[in-house]
């Protein structure tokens, strides 16, 4: 009994004793796997249900995947429980007997979405979707993405590594592009200049120039009209963003132009021919960019020149004449003696196209073609563009082959600018002036021993000796674009020229006066420079002091030097044979000139009091060797009272 009754007091203490922690966890972990179990047989049977399932296959098209998958175990194949059968199998038994006497609704698209988005084994009405991430492609993603691929500035423009932004910029240019007329162009350029200052400006750039050239070149559209509107379109932009815009256009059209040149493809080179054209009509380029191509034309003469010549003729034929006759007589003459060239090479005769166009140039030359007059939307763009000061981004001194320089540094496009060194262009334009009159080449040669043994100075002096008259040797000078001290050089040479001859030639005076009339510091170089010979007439050839004597009284009588320019010069004292010969030719020529000029010329000095020993030194010098007869005695009288003509009352 005491047994039993020890028995009875253990069991109910192991049933009062509560269990300890790790019994606790592993009741739970029984539990959880039980319902797990029961968990995974419910959402299989729903899944089989809705993928349609049968007897382990998928229904519909074989896809293969019941091959691959063939051996493998699935929880679908397997018994539950002690050799009783699947719970699985059962249920797909009651399931076919169910579809015998009811036929089963499709599930909605809501309910496919909704089956989709569970994860495998979550209980049904409790949904676990989460959003869907679509990851980027390596172009879009943003450059602080350690991820990105690196791609070099040069490959960044072609269209497979443009970016998102570039496309849609691409994409939004284009189609404004498509709807410009002369109706919409402002409000269209101002939209398009708005795009170009929210990005880069050389990504802008290119991307405008590109959608521009290849609307005008690429399509069949290409007429004057079209051409007209988007030259406006192109010089507006250039006010609006910038002068820079439209140099880097016009050399992007070069290039197009040679390219298509190249490819023989006429339709595109008149397109282009007609865009060029019409940006030197709305004031987008100068006429020298013009002549400059017609030049290259000229020398190429092909059946594609002689067409792309017919163009701008036909054109702005009549405005390049009115705006530079001479450069347009140059050009005339330059194609007739390369179309006798030609002739007397070839055996055939001129072709139809060749003689229009040496009847149009005819034309042109005699004044018979009429200017075309501009239609009442051209003068609506012109007052458009001239309220935007176009006049402020004419791009001047503009080369083909300058456009076509791949090279280029800089702001090349400013007047000033230069792709290369100066002493490149100097030398370029040295040779080529030697190398077309070879006199001047013998001149220069001999103004070695002259210290002009310089790029710089022998580019001077040969334009100052080819030059077919004053004005083309002033732009031809000009057009070196000489900077700091090396402008210094154009009077020191011109004087020495002046010197050299064996006659004086009053053509280096009128050269002289235009470069003072042009900038000031002309003046003062020129005025150093005489002040640098009198030191050297007791020295000078008597030849030379003549030329220099009649020179500098041509300046003085064309008011580009005042008479104070004499004041370094003592002409109240003592002075050699020498000195005294040169400055008494200097006076009798500029006392011939008339009454007026001399009147002008010595009231200039007569009211300062810092020049008083200047007037006295004038009056000393002339009166003891200058007067000799009755004549020059009124002259003199003339001059004392100029100098003391205190009021400057002029004649």
């Amino acid at each position: 009994m005491k047994a039993c009754d020890k028995k009875k007091e253990e069991k109910t203490k192991k049933k009062s004793r509560k269990k300890t922690k790790f019994e606790e966890f592993m009741d739970m972990e029984m539990n959880m796997v039980g319902s797990s179990d029961q968990f995974d047989l419910e959402a299989e049977k729903k899944l089989a249900k809705k993928l349609k399932v049968k007897r382990g296959k998928l229904g519909g098209f074989d896809d293969g995947l019941d091959m691959l998958l063939e051996g493998i175990p699935s929880a679908l194949d397997e018994d539950v429980g002690f050799g009783e059968k699947s719970r699985f199998e059962e249920d797909r038994k009651n399931v076919s007997s169910t579809k015998k006497r009811k036929r089963m609704k499709p599930s909605s698209p809501a309910e496919n979405d909704q089956i989709e988005t569970r994860e495998f084994g979550a209980p049904d009405g409790v949904s676990t979707q989460q959003p869907i991430i679509h990851e980027e492609p390596m172009a879009k993603r943003t450059a602080g993405d350690g991820t990105t691929k690196y791609v070099a500035p040069h490959l960044r423009s072609s269209p497979g590594n443009e970016s998102e932004e570039i496309s849609q910029m691409r994409r939004r240019v284009r189609g404004l592009l498509n709807r410009l007329s002369e109706s919409n162009i402002e409000s269209i350029t101002h939209e398009i200049a708005g795009m170009y200052q929210s990005m880069g400006r050389s990504i802008s750039c290119q991307v405008i120039s590109e959608e521009v050239l290849s609307s005008c070149s690429g399509g069949l559209r290409g007429n004057e009209q079209y051409a007209a509107v988007f030259a406006a379109f192109v010089a507006g932009m250039a006010c609006s963003v910038g002068v820079d815009f439209g140099g880097k256009l016009i050399a992007s059209l070069a290039r197009s132009f040679e390219e298509e040149y190249q490819k023989e493809d006429g339709l595109s080179l008149r397109n282009l021919t007609l865009l060029l054209s019409y940006l030197y009509i709305f004031g987008a380029c100068g006429s020298d960019l013009i002549y400059d191509f017609l030049l290259v034309l000229t020398k190429r003469l092909t059946e594609l020149d002689v067409s792309t010549i017919l163009t701008v003729l036909q054109c702005c034929g009549m405005k390049l004449r009115a705006g530079d006759p001479s450069a347009m007589m140059q050009f005339i003459v330059g194609i007739q003696s390369r179309v006798n060239e030609l002739d007397a090479a070839a055996a055939s005769g001129k072709g139809k196209r060749m003689e229009f166009m040496l009847e149009t140039i005819c034309d042109i030359k005699n004044n018979k073609k009429k200017a075309r007059e501009d239609p009442a939307h051209h003068i609506r763009i012109k007052k458009w563009l001239q309220k935007l000061r176009a006049d402020d981004v004419l791009l001047r001194n503009l080369t083909w082959g300058k456009l076509l320089d791949p090279e280029k540094k800089g702001q090349w496009w400013l007047a000033g600018e230069s792709t290369s060194t100066a002493a490149d262009d100097i030398r370029e334009v040295a040779t080529a002036t030697d190398q077309q009159a070879p006199e001047a080449q013998r001149l220069v040669q001999l103004a070695a021993a002259q210290r002009m043994n310089t790029d710089v100075r022998r580019a001077i002096f040969c334009i100052i000796m080819s030059g077919e008259d004053y004005i083309d040797a002033f732009e031809k000078i000009l057009r070196l674009d000489l900077s700091g001290k090396q402008d210094r050089e154009i009077m020191r040479v011109l004087v020495e020229c002046c010197l050299q001859e064996k006659v004086f030639n009053r053509y280096y005076a009128v050269l002289a006066t235009k470069f003072c009339a042009h900038d000031k510091n002309h003046k003062f170089t020129l005025q150093y420079c005489l002040w640098d010979h009198y030191k050297e007439l007791e020295g000078m050839e008597l030849g030379r002091s003549l030329n220099l004597a009649r020179f500098t009284a041509e300046m003085l009588t064309s008011f580009a030097l005042p008479l104070a320019a004499l004041k370094a010069v003592d002409l109240g004292g003592a002075m050699a044979a020498r000195k005294v010969m040169h400055f008494r030719m200097m006076f009798e020529a500029l006392l011939a000139a008339a009454d007026a000029v001399v009147w002008t010329v010595f009231t200039r000095v007569a009211g300062p009091p810092e020049l008083e020993a200047l007037r006295g030194g004038l009056e000393f010098f002339i009166s003891r060797h200058v007067v000799g007869d009755a004549a020059s005695r009124a002259r003199f009288d003339l001059a004392r009272k100029a100098l003391r003509n205190v009021a400057g009352v002029l004649m």
